[in-house]
């Protein structure tokens, strides 16, 4: 048992319950707040305690910290659709940068030494190279990686003045579910093409939509970095306990396997692990995708004690299958 307590901002929605999974199965004891805008209560693992409310409730959050004894604070806490980000910026910069400007207040004002942050590789923009790395140009192309950028140069300048350190996560993109079916990847009108090609396999969408066939990538469609959401949880834990060890320093890592897939790669191992041939409708490419998003992940690899478990494919797919059957048990 670790003598700390964490607090998990979105503990309810999908990464966010991972980690508290995670923290716990590690020994942490774990406190979550969420307001439960896109989480579910169901997620969030018995043995943590789940206060809902806002993260902007400065009251709520900084009382919930002195009740709980917290120490670190892990923040998932936002909003994540890209398009809505450039339809309704300022829902963006208030869920993603105001909340997280509260949070850190709160962490600096009650004296919790470290916090993890849920960044993104959408701070790059399209990147002039592939792999990225973090010490690339972070050049935004919409709200929501502007938010979080926005975020991190907080951390930044925050870490610089108080005695609080940091670790920033800058995510690729994330699927699968916990192997045991503790939770999962659970929005409705989800945006994550593994989510998305998995329900149209079990029959609750029609077809799966391929956004731009003539990109500069081997088969012509998009290739992503996927990584396993219990890999990204057990990154945060790993993480933590980086920033416990080492109290004056601070990182900014890329979460990813450092290897990409295509849509079509995707789609492939969906049809192969369900035994259902998906259909595909070709549509024109999406405003502001890049062709190809990879991590460079030497960093993360030199930094945390942390190596994938899950980098597999078809074993992604699996648990995502695995959990949207479970979901229809549910429903």
């Amino acid at each position: 048992m670790h003598d700390m307590t964490v607090l998990v901002t979105g503990g309810a929605g999908y990464i966010g319950s991972h980690a508290v999974l995670a923290l716990l199965d590690a020994g942490y004891r774990v406190v979550v707040v969420d307001n439960l805008t896109t989480g579910f209560d169901w997620l969030v693992d018995p043995r943590a305690t789940l206060v809902q409310g806002d993260i902007e409730d400065d009251d709520l959050v900084r009382g919930t910290i002195r009740d709980h004894g917290v120490g670190a604070i892990m923040h998932f806490a936002g909003s994540i659709i890209v398009p809505e980000s450039v339809s309704d910026p300022l829902k963006y910069y208030r869920n993603n940068t105001v909340a997280s400007r509260a949070v850190l207040e709160s962490a600096v004002v009650c004296g919790v030494k470290h916090f993890i942050f849920s960044s993104t590789a959408a701070t790059y923009g399209t990147p002039e190279k592939v792999p990225v790395a973090e010490g690339d140009p972070t050049i935004p192309i919409n709200p929501y990686g502007t938010s979080k950028l926005m975020t991190e140069a907080m951390l930044r300048d925050v870490a610089a003045a108080h005695p609080i350190n940091y670790c920033a996560l800058r995510y690729f993109n994330v699927a699968g579910a916990d192997p045991q079916q503790r939770s999962g990847q659970s929005t409705v009108g989800a945006t994550h093409l593994i989510k998305i090609a998995v329900e149209a396999a079990l029959g609750k969408r029609a077809g799966v939509g391929v956004y731009g066939t003539d990109y500069d990538t081997p088969d012509g469609t998009g290739v992503r970095d996927y990584i396993h959401v219990s890999d990204l949880a057990a990154a945060h834990v790993a993480a933590l306990a980086v920033l416990i060890a080492e109290p004056g320093r601070s990182h900014t890592l890329n979460a990813g396997y450092g290897r990409g897939f295509s849509v079509l790669e995707v789609l492939d191992a969906v049809d192969r692990v369900t035994n259902i041939k998906l259909d595909r409708k070709i549509e024109g490419r999406r405003a502001g995708d890049a062709g190809e998003l990879i991590a460079d992940n030497s960093a993360i690899l030199a930094t945390l004690d942390w190596t994938p478990q899950r980098a597999d494919l078809d074993g992604i797919v699996a648990d995502a299958v695995a959990w949207e059957r479970k979901l229809s048990e549910r429903q």
